[in-house]
């Protein structure tokens, strides 16, 4: 199995500039190197095309649809691809709208996708619940088939995953009207105060069994503010309080032994709002932990 590195320079789902450079900073940060170095196979399939026009949106439309409509169809084309021919893609954000894209494609080219979704927010407005109209805030939700039919169907799939097989770690900061369509949901959600409680290894060892229940494959989509802005500055939207940098690697260590991974992306990473590139660092750091680097 070769591991296939995908960028998705796009900022069009965020509120803040910057996130469409995070691809660029993490690879500055040499991830490929750093996956070389493991003796693992690794290939940079390079970037994504992303228009740069943006269209001018009225007050009735969700924030560029058309934008990361097209930007989601065409990852998922080729995550799927990437999958189907028997290798394990790492796709770099951008904002977290693409991965409507990334599990989209996962979901295609498998018969059962679960899906750990690792974020200090919900990501599970829609249109009308959402205070901003930015669309990563919805990609959770659109995942599973709620919220905008454009978003919904986007990556030619829907719902690419079961809300059985969802969980959610880290999450701190909901919005009111999101927090109640959770509630009606079936996803499973174990907020800070939960890894407060349990610690991190239970919650994963939870969260590696529900998803992976009666499923081909698991995917993992980590958005770098999951910890806290101590430990990752360079975000959009940072909310203190958030995972330590020892219980963001032990989650990554037990998701490879558990062995459920098969696809994954990593989000959010701003290198405008970064101190010296150390949050594309810690991406880096992470990435390689998921695919079996220990931290000793």
């Amino acid at each position: 199995m070769k591991y296939k590195v995908i960028g998705v320079p796009t900022d069009f789902g965020a509120n803040r500039r910057g996130v469409d450079m995070g691809p660029s900073a993490i690879r500055y940060a040499h991830l490929v190197e750093e996956i070389e170095k493991m003796g693992l196979n690794v290939e940079d399939l390079g970037d994504l095309p992303i228009p740069i026009l943006r269209r001018k949106n009225t007050k009735e439309e969700v924030k560029f649809l058309t934008e990361v409509v097209e930007i989601c169809d065409l990852l998922a084309f080729k995550v799927e691809r990437v999958i189907r021919d028997g290798n394990f893609p790492i796709i770099l954000g951008g904002d977290h709208s693409i991965s409507m894209g990334s599990v989209g494609g996962a979901a295609r080219a498998n018969k059962e996708l679960g899906l750990i979704w690792i974020d200090a927010h919900g990501d599970f407005n829609t249109y009308e619940s959402s205070q901003s109209g930015n669309i990563h805030g919805m990609p959770l939700a659109a995942i599973l088939g709620r919220g905008e039919e454009n978003l919904v169907r986007c990556g030619g799939i829907h719902p690419k995953v079961k809300e059985v097989n969802t969980v959610l770690v880290g999450v701190r900061d909901l919005d009111r009207e999101e927090a109640k369509l959770l509630k009606t949901s079936q996803v499973t959600v174990f907020t800070m105060d939960d890894i407060d409680r349990k610690g991190i290894y239970q919650v994963m060892e939870e969260a590696i069994k529900i998803s992976s229940q009666n499923v081909e494959s698991v995917h993992l989509s980590f958005d770098i503010d999951v910890l806290d802005p101590l430990e990752a500055p360079g975000v959009g939207t940072p909310v203190k309080g958030g995972l330590t940098y020892r219980e963001a690697h032990l989650a990554m260590e037990m998701l490879f032994e558990a062995n459920i991974l098969r696809s994954m992306d990593l989000v959010e990473v701003n290198p405008i709002l970064d101190k010296y590139n150390k949050s594309a660092q810690l991406a880096v750091d992470l990435i390689t932990s998921a695919l079996g680097k220990k931290v000793y």
